[in-house]
């Protein structure tokens, strides 16, 4: 009996993945321009703005657009994402927030005329990192993977076949923010376009191991 139970919610936990309502979602530092139709989210990025604390520049920002949901526990996050980048460090990607001191962002950035997929962790203070693409790309797939108090992120070119690109400690038991982000810290300001945003609940690691342990 107890090991039907223990199939049972393990089987609710993992359901598949359903795409969110981007008209549900929240903003943060909305822009003045964007449009919401059939699950696509296009927005005027505006310009000077950017998510970054302390280091190497020795200032802090904290304006770019950011639409997000709040979501507890272990999850897997998706979301598909393209721009028309103009400019160096223009961005767009996803984010995941639990405050203004700690949280990722990860996705393409144009860098002297090149795409990157980039990523920033902060905590209190922020670090980049970054690969480099030899050409242009269309769009580009992005997904994380939050088990208890770490979040691997990984990028993908075809929604299929997925390549890991960093693994960063996020407090765990807290809720986080989660969704599309966008910045152009140097210009004027670019188009993003952003689908596909997909997050699945993940049974609770600690949870399950305890069931299996007391059946």
């Amino acid at each position: 009996m107890k090991k039907t139970i223990l199939t049972a919610l393990v089987a609710v936990f993992s359901m598949t993945s359903q795409a969110q309502s981007l008209e549900k979602m929240q903003w943060f530092n909305e822009p003045e321009s964007y449009t919401i139709k059939g699950g696509t989210l296009e927005m005027d990025v505006p310009g000077q703005t950017d998510y970054w604390r302390i280091a190497h520049y020795g200032f802090t920002v904290d304006d770019g657009p950011f639409l997000y949901a709040t979501y507890g526990g272990e999850f897997e996050a998706k979301i598909k994402v393209s721009g028309d980048y103009k400019v160096r460090f223009d961005q767009a990607g996803m984010m995941i927030r639990q405050d203004h001191e700690n949280y990722v962002k990860f996705g393409i950035e144009f860098v002297d005329g090149k795409f990157n997929i980039s990523t920033v962790v902060t905590h209190h203070t922020s670090d980049w990192s970054v690969i480099q693409l030899e050409n242009p790309i269309p769009y580009l797939w992005l997904k994380a993977v939050r088990r208890l108090d770490s979040i691997e992120i990984y990028y993908s070119f075809d929604d299929k076949e997925y390549t890991m690109m960093r693994t960063l400690w996020m407090q765990d038991n807290c809720p986080l923010q989660v969704g599309p982000v966008a910045a152009c810290p140097d210009g004027q300001g670019f188009k993003a376009r952003f689908s596909d945003f997909k997050v699945k609940h993940l049974p609770d690691q600690r949870r399950v191991e305890w069931l299996k342990n007391n059946q």
